[in-house]
């Protein structure tokens, strides 16, 4: 069963970086690549789209209010996808998840998608 795993996030101080990071295992992944998106969702409010980039990376986009902060990367080779979030404010708060879906013609899985299980943000003001 193909799984996807997120780690990192936590707690900083405002002005500060955190990374969240997803990985993606089991049968069929590994001829696999990856469009991956990134969401929030902060107490209260709806789930939101922060980012997308391409299994090629030839196409990416960021939410207005993180462009410029937010930076998303895949390690096609390691089955990881990167978010890494610098100057961080309080805004910024929220659970974080991970969403891809496979592509590649001798990808087995193309077309799935897949969500990650979350990770917390907070920042302290």
């Amino acid at each position: 069963q193909v799984q996807l795993v997120e780690s990192g996030g936590g707690s900083v101080q405002a002005g500060g970086s955190l990374n969240v990071s997803c990985a993606v295992s089991g049968p069929g992944v590994t001829s696999c690549r990856w469009d991956i998106w990134w969401y929030r969702q902060a107490p209260g409010k709806e789930r939101e789209s922060v980012s997308f980039i391409s299994y090629d990376g030839g196409t990416s986009w960021y939410e207005n209010g993180v462009k410029g902060r937010f930076t998303a990367s895949p390690d096609n080779a390691a089955k990881t996808m990167y978010l890494q979030m610098n100057s961080l404010t309080p805004e910024d708060t929220a659970m974080y998840y991970c969403k891809v879906a496979a592509r590649g013609r001798t990808c087995s899985l193309h077309g799935s998608e897949y969500w990650g299980q979350g990770a917390q943000v907070t920042v302290a003001s």
